[in-house]
């Protein structure tokens, strides 16, 4: 079945994941601003530290944020055909992750690893590794309608975000082989913020997608059917 063209109230609600999104954003970006965050080395240590502070409840807060908005656009997507087999599922997984990984703190390690943080991890790698393919797939899939500006940008992006985990690959095989531990021959903070930042415009750009996608080409082809076969009905005697 082909996607159906943008409604007034599809407009509506990507607006309000959108929304969503933005106040998620500029939680977590306000958090790099103020005290005791502020203190947090973004190069070296990763976003999830703010969970550990006094201020871990607007960490929380953003990232359900933006968890929220997307779950609304995921609703979008599934109601008019546009997210398809797979697409859907990534886009799930990437929220889920999301709200496992405000339920679970990452490693205190002041006081050492838990299994807490090994939930955080885990949770993390699934919602980075998920959302990208999502953008892809769906901003790819025949018959959406989307203009290839922002759909093009997203599918561009999130191949850039995949990119971002070669370093850490890297890392990770250099000290199996005896280097240093990955996590310090990295800038890690600075790689994670570059991630999440490319997904999450890759995200909006998904949305801008949404609301702007024509009608898919088999849907105009078959209303410019019906119209010839009208206009020759018309000429009959």
């Amino acid at each position: 079945m082909s996607a159906v063209p943008p409604s007034r109230a599809s407009r509506l609600v990507v607006g309000i994941a959108l929304a969503g999104i933005t106040l998620g954003v500029v939680m977590l970006g306000v958090l790099h601003l103020v005290d005791p965050t502020a203190s947090i080395s973004p190069v070296r240590r990763t976003i999830s530290e703010y969970q550990l502070t006094d201020l871990g409840w607007a960490f929380n807060a953003g990232v359900l944020a933006i968890a929220a908005g997307s779950a609304v656009l995921l609703a979008v997507l599934v109601r008019d055909r546009l997210a398809g087999p797979g697409g859907d599922v990534l886009l799930a997984g990437w929220i889920v992750g999301l709200l496992v990984l405000t339920a679970f703190p990452k490693h205190n390690w002041a006081i050492g690893p838990s299994a807490t943080g090994q939930v955080h991890r885990m949770a993390s790698l699934v919602a980075f590794l998920c959302l990208p393919i999502a953008v892809m797939l769906i901003a790819g899939r025949r018959g959406n309608g989307f203009r290839r500006g922002p759909a093009g940008t997203a599918i561009a992006l999130a191949g850039l975000a995949l990119l971002w985990f070669v370093p850490i690959i890297v890392a990770m095989a250099r000290h199996r082989a005896g280097g240093l531990p990955w996590w310090q021959a990295i800038p890690l903070g600075l790689i994670e913020r570059g991630l999440a930042l490319t997904e999450i415009v890759a995200l909006v750009l998904l949305c801008a997608a949404v609301v702007r996608r024509r009608a898919p080409v088999p849907e105009r082809a078959e209303r410019a059917e019906i119209s010839a076969h009208a206009d020759m009905d018309a000429l009959r005697p």
